[in-house]
C-alpha cells in the first residue's frame, strides 16, 4: 500500500461531544480502516470516567490573552514541599495500565497552594484583568479549523456557542460505559455558572472554582504568579509523606471510618447517599488534611497538571537510577481517542466510587483536552524555590 493522497476529513457528533479526525484513504481495503476507525471512535467517545474526562472540542486551546503576572502575587496559603525521592506510579490492582511501571523519581522542593483554587480567588483574578474563560467564548470557527486537518467540515451552529460540560444525573440505573447518560453539553454553563445559565455562586465563595480549561488555569497561575504541578510533583504532595500507600491518607478503604473525602457514596450516577455530607463539590478544607496539611488532595474535584498526557509515558522514563524533576512528554497520545491532544488530571471528584471511577487514588492519572472545562475540573497552583 503506498501513502494515501487524499485526506478525509470526519466530524463524528455523538451525544453533544465532538471529536475530529482525519483519515487518509486510496482503495477499497482502506475502506475498512475507515469503518474501523469509526467504529473506534464512536466507542471510545462513550468510556466511563475510568478512562476519560469528555473533551469540549479536542483542540489545542488559545490562552493569548496576555496575562500579566500580579503586583500583589502572594505565597500566603501554601505550604513547602522538601525535596525527595520516591517511587511514582500504582500501588495497588486498582491500577490502570498508564500508571505501569512503578519507577523511581526524584522532585526538587516547592511550595503548593494548601487547597484548590476557590471561585472567590478565581473572581479575583477575572475582576483584575478581566480575563474570558474558555467556557465563555464561542468558539471561533476561523480560528478553530487552523489547528485542524484541511477541509474538516464546520460543526453545526448548535456546538459552536459558549459552553461547557454539566454533570445531569439521571434518576436510574446506566451503563457506565456511556457518559453521554450524565454528561450534559450546556449553552451558558460557566465558571459563574456552573451548573447553567440560571446557576450562580451566591454562597460558594469558598467552593473550588469549575468549569475551568486547563488554559484558564494556567492563565490564572501566571497572574498568581505560580504554575501549575508536574504529574510528579503533584503526586509526591499527595503521598503526604507517606510510602507506598494507596491513598493520601494510607491503606484504609474509602468506606471505612470517617469520612475522608469528598466522593460518590451509593450507586454511580443515579443514588449517592451523601456519607462524606455533600452530593457535588463540597466548600476547600472540610476533610482532614494529608501529612503535608494539604485538603483535597483526594476527590471533590479534578485538578489540571501542567502535563501532556501519554498513555506509555513512565515506560519511557523508567531508569534504574531514576529521572529527576520529570516534566512530561513532549506530545500527547492517548489510544482511547488519538486524536486528541491532552492534558494530564489528578485527584479524583466527588464523582468517583469504587464502581465507577478510583480516582482519589494518589498514583491515579485522568486526561482531557486542553479547551475543557467540566462540573467535577478545578486546579491548585505550585511555586518554584
Amino acid at each position: 500500500m503506498g501513502i494515501c493522497t487524499k485526506i478525509k476529513s470526519i466530524v463524528i457528533k455523538l451525544a453533544g461531544f465532538v471529536a475530529i479526525c482525519a483519515i487518509s484513504c486510496k482503495s477499497n481495503e482502506d475502506v475498512k480502516v475507515i469503518s474501523d476507525t469509526i467504529t473506534h471512535l464512536k466507542d471510545t467517545s462513550t468510556m466511563s470516567c475510568h478512562s476519560n474526562i469528555p473533551s469540549r472540542f479536542g483542540t489545542v486551546a488559545d490562552s493569548s490573552q496576555n496575562i500579566l503576572a500580579s503586583k500583589k502575587a502572594s505565597t500566603a496559603g501554601m505550604v513547602s514541599i522538601p525535596a525527595g525521592t520516591y517511587l511514582m506510579g500504582a500501588d495497588d490492582k486498582q491500577a490502570s495500565e498508564d500508571e505501569y511501571p512503578k519507577h523511581l523519581v526524584s522532585v526538587d522542593s516547592f511550595l503548593i497552594d494548601e487547597h484548590e483554587v476557590t471561585n472567590a480567588e478565581f473572581a479575583a483574578f477575572v475582576n483584575a484583568t478581566h480575563y474570558v474563560t474558555t467556557a465563555e467564548r464561542k468558539p471561533d470557527w476561523e480560528e478553530l479549523k487552523k489547528q485542524l486537518p484541511p477541509n474538516t467540515p464546520k460543526p453545526s451552529s448548535d456546538k459552536l456557542v459558549a459552553s461547557s460540560l454539566v454533570f445531569t444525573p439521571p434518576n436510574r440505573e446506566v451503563d457506565l460505559n456511556n457518559y453521554a447518560q450524565w454528561w450534559s453539553w450546556v449553552q451558558g454553563a460557566d465558571w459563574r455558572h456552573p451548573d447553567g445559565p440560571n446557576s450562580n455562586l451566591k454562597g460558594k465563595e469558598n467552593f473550588p472554582v469549575i468549569q475551568v480549561s486547563w488554559d484558564d488555569a494556567t492563565a490564572y497561575a501566571k497572574w498568581a504568579g505560580k504554575r501549575l504541578p508536574t504529574e510528579a510533583e503533584w503526586e509526591w504532595a499527595a503521598r503526604g509523606r507517606l510510602v507506598n500507600n494507596v491513598y493520601s491518607w494510607g491503606n484504609e478503604s474509602i468506606d471505612a471510618g470517617t469520612p475522608k473525602a469528598n466522593t460518590w457514596e451509593g450507586n454511580f450516577p443515579n443514588v449517592n447517599t451523601k456519607r462524606d455530607g455533600y452530593y457535588g463539590i463540597a466548600p476547600v478544607k472540610m476533610y482532614a488534611p494529608n501529612g503535608y496539611g494539604l485538603y483535597d488532595m483526594a476527590g471533590n474535584v479534578w485538578e489540571w497538571c501542567s502535563d501532556w498526557y501519554k498513555n506509555d509515558y513512565y515506560k519511557t522514563i523508567n531508569k534504574p537510577n531514576g529521572i529527576k524533576n520529570p516534566k512530561g512528554p513532549n506530545t500527547s497520545y492517548d489510544p482511547e481517542e488519538p486524536f486528541t491532544p491532552k492534558k494530564s488530571l489528578r485527584g479524583g471528584s466527588f464523582m468517583c466510587n469504587k464502581s465507577y471511577c478510583t480516582g482519589y487514588r494518589v498514583s491515579r492519572r485522568m486526561k482531557s483536552s486542553a479547551d475543557s472545562g467540566s462540573s467535577n475540573t478545578g486546579f491548585r497552583c505550585v511555586k518554584s524555590k
